[in-house]
């Protein structure tokens, strides 16, 4: 039997590391598609479909309220922070406090983050909390969505501005560590079946899987924070 999860970028590295040992307990098979939350919404509603689905609690919502998931089988699944990303091999920038993580942002030739992705959709709010953003504006490079790390390391900019899992996905990347508590946001995703899914008892097995505490160590090496309620 295959499954198919409908995910975003910042569960993605989870949901790999997670899947072959459901593989070789299950004998089913998994396949994933993944992409910024916004376009995973939109290509749900554009009739995507498959058999569960993890993305943030907001799109989670909006899936349940417009008949595409069952809300009853929606349950937590884990909850990330926005965290400084920098080529490896360079310093380490001083990101310790707001003040000295609006110098570092002030100081760098280029920052980036994305466009459509759920950290990325904060990052100009968080730049106007450091009250610098007619600094930043020439200065910020976007993607739509992806792992905004690749374009620090291919040397378009500086620093990198995602989530920490999303910062952690990406080789030749070291993930300083998460911006300051008072600029900070966290992220909470949830996971539930697809009213597309034609094999909701294998669907909630996997569910049931991914909540066990034995997996808690594999999320927080992912940066995550495994919640399971």
């Amino acid at each position: 039997m295959q499954i198919k999860i409908l995910t975003s970028n910042s569960t993605l590295p989870v949901l790999n590391a997670l899947i072959p040992a459901y593989e070789k307990s299950s004998g089913n098979t998994v396949t994933i598609s993944a992409d910024s939350a916004k376009a995973m919404v939109v290509r749900i509603r554009g009739g995507e479909t498959g058999d569960v689905l993890v993305l943030g609690n907001g799109a989670v919502k909006e899936l349940t309220e417009a008949g595409f998931i069952n809300g009853a089988t929606r349950r937590g699944f884990a909850r990330a922070i926005v965290g400084v990303g920098v080529r490896s091999g360079t310093p380490h920038p001083d990101i310790s406090s707001v003040d000295a993580f609006r110098k570092t942002l002030l100081a760098a030739r280029a920052i980036a983050h994305t466009v459509h992705g759920a950290s990325g959709m904060y990052i100009p709010t968080l730049i106007e909390k450091l009250g610098i953003t007619a600094e930043m504006k020439a200065k910020t490079v976007t993607r739509p969505g992806g792992y905004i790390g690749k374009v620090v390391v291919a040397g378009e900019a500086d620093i990198a501005l995602q989530q920490i899992p999303e910062l952690l996905a990406v080789t030749g990347l070291d993930c300083v560590g998460p911006v300051p508590d008072a600029v900070q946001k966290s992220f909470e995703t949830s996971i539930a079946l697809l009213n597309s899914s034609t094999q909701a008892a294998a669907a909630q097995a996997i569910a049931d899987f991914f909540a066990s505490p034995l997996n808690t160590p594999l999320f927080r090496e992912k940066g995550l924070e495994h919640v399971t309620q």
